[in-house]
């Protein structure tokens, strides 16, 4: 395989960097259409869609969607089953991330201003929740944790778990791990199928408030279309990272932290920034001699040759505002001095302080949600969080004496929109009169 090799002081550069960072969207107006019309079944016949669907796409065939639930004891099954080991590292994960995430949890405010009116905040957790899990290709029992956890910091009354077993086959671990994440209802139903019964509610499958979590296309693109209907989290890409490293990191350490990425789809995108071309050319070598000892180097071998990249830069204001400009789901500082360079980071879903700080950790078992922005919307975009699961309602309660003494100012304002009844309503409190 050959990854490309980039240079910022190339006069193309900037072209070749916009190349690089481009993602393929020809195939996203046919998912969006057979999404649209899967939504639109779903919605019409409920239940009966759903059967349809589980037994065409995950080759399920059951009679009921009550069958398709996964019982708490099946789940206390499968915590036991897994053994202590499986269930210690669950545990520790579970802990962490619940630590992390206690620490963002908003709290009701309020202030009584020099009118004696009062003002504030409320904070409330949102009723009901819908969380993805992905399955299939592979099982993610750390995406439970991420996405549940946070859920359950917040204070969400009821989480409700979709996750496909095709051909009927589950996974004891993501079991587990919802067992101990404590999910209140998980449906065996996958694909859009799963974002639409969650989004309008089903003779089974409760309708949500919210749906967090990643998928596959289909089910971003099902993300997309019921958004206003519910809340997101967000529009999920292939995964990425991008390592900036300054020579002194082990070179097999840098490796592993590219294909870490790359082995979870063609799709994913892997960059190494340097400014020392003697480490970005050992890289290089590395890769050709670790690949072919990777069980995954088929996927791993295809992304970065469709998307990787090792890019020479010339220093490190030139690496930041390389970072910046591609705004990374997951940023690797494999430098000496990690907070100097972190000052300038403007855009990033997560960043990993120095070379020890593998993205792997982020993934598993750090503590922040491994749910990140991708495809640059970090420019705009935040980690999932105990916020994602909050509500904030204003509180107004105006005092007698600050209704009149701002209800002209109200009056003139209301009157220069052209709204007679917002000015009135104004006019009678201030005046203490109901005009004829």
């Amino acid at each position: 395989m050959t990854i490309r090799r980039l240079s910022s002081r190339a006069d193309e550069f900037a072209q070749q960097l916009d190349d690089l960072l481009a993602w393929d969207m020809s195939a996203s107006s046919d998912v969006d259409v057979v999404v649209a019309d899967i939504i639109a079944e779903v919605r019409a016949k409920g239940d009966k869609a759903l059967l349809a669907y589980t037994e065409k796409f995950d080759r399920l065939s059951v009679t009921s969607v009550s069958q398709l639930e996964i019982s708490q004891s099946e789940l206390a099954a499968a915590w036991s089953k897994i053994g202590s080991a499986a269930q210690q590292a669950l545990q520790l994960a579970a802990s962490r991330i619940q630590q992390f995430h206690a620490k963002q949890v908003e709290e009701s405010w309020s202030f009584e201003d020099g009118l004696g009116n009062k003002l504030g905040q409320r904070i409330s957790p949102i009723e009901r929740v819908g969380v993805y899990v992905p399955g299939g290709r592979a099982a993610y029992p750390s995406s439970v944790l991420m996405t549940l956890v946070p859920a359950k910091v917040a204070g969400v009354e009821q989480v409700v778990v979709t996750v496909p077993t095709p051909d009927g086959v589950v996974n004891d671990m993501v079991l587990a791990a919802l067992h101990l994440a404590g999910a209140d209802q998980v449906f065996k139903i996958g694909g859009a199928q799963a974002v639409a019964a969650m989004a309008y509610g089903t003779q089974t499958v409760p309708r949500v408030d919210k749906i967090v979590g990643p998928g596959s296309a289909f089910v971003a693109a099902a993300k997309k279309q019921v958004f206003g209907q519910v809340g997101i989290d967000m529009i999920a890409g292939p995964s990425e990272v991008l390592v900036i490293a300054d020579g002194s990191t082990e070179v097999d350490w840098a490796v592993l932290d590219l294909f870490s990425q790359a082995e979870h789809d063609a799709s994913a995108q892997s960059i190494l920034i340097s400014t020392d071309a003697r480490f970005l050319n050992a890289v290089a070598d590395r890769i050709e001699t670790m690949l072919p000892t990777m069980e995954r180097s088929e996927i791993i071998a295809a992304s970065l040759n469709s998307r990787g990249a090792l890019i020479q830069c010339v220093d490190q204001e030139d690496a930041i505002a390389i970072a910046n400009r591609i705004a990374p789901e997951h940023l690797e500082l494999a430098v000496a001095n990690p907070e100097g360079w972190a000052a300038g980071i403007r855009h990033a879903g997560a960043i990993f302080m120095g070379a020890h700080t593998g993205e792997t950790f982020g993934d598993y078992i750090a503590g922040p949600s491994h749910v990140l922005p991708t495809f640059g919307t970090a420019r705009f975009a935040s980690p999932l969080g105990v916020y994602d699961f909050q509500k904030r309602s204003s509180m107004i309660q105006m005092s007698a004496k600050g209704a009149a003494h701002l209800a002209t100012q109200t009056d003139l304002l209301a009157t220069s929109e052209g709204l007679q009844a917002h000015a009135l309503a104004a006019r009678v409190r201030g005046q203490g009169e109901v005009p004829e």
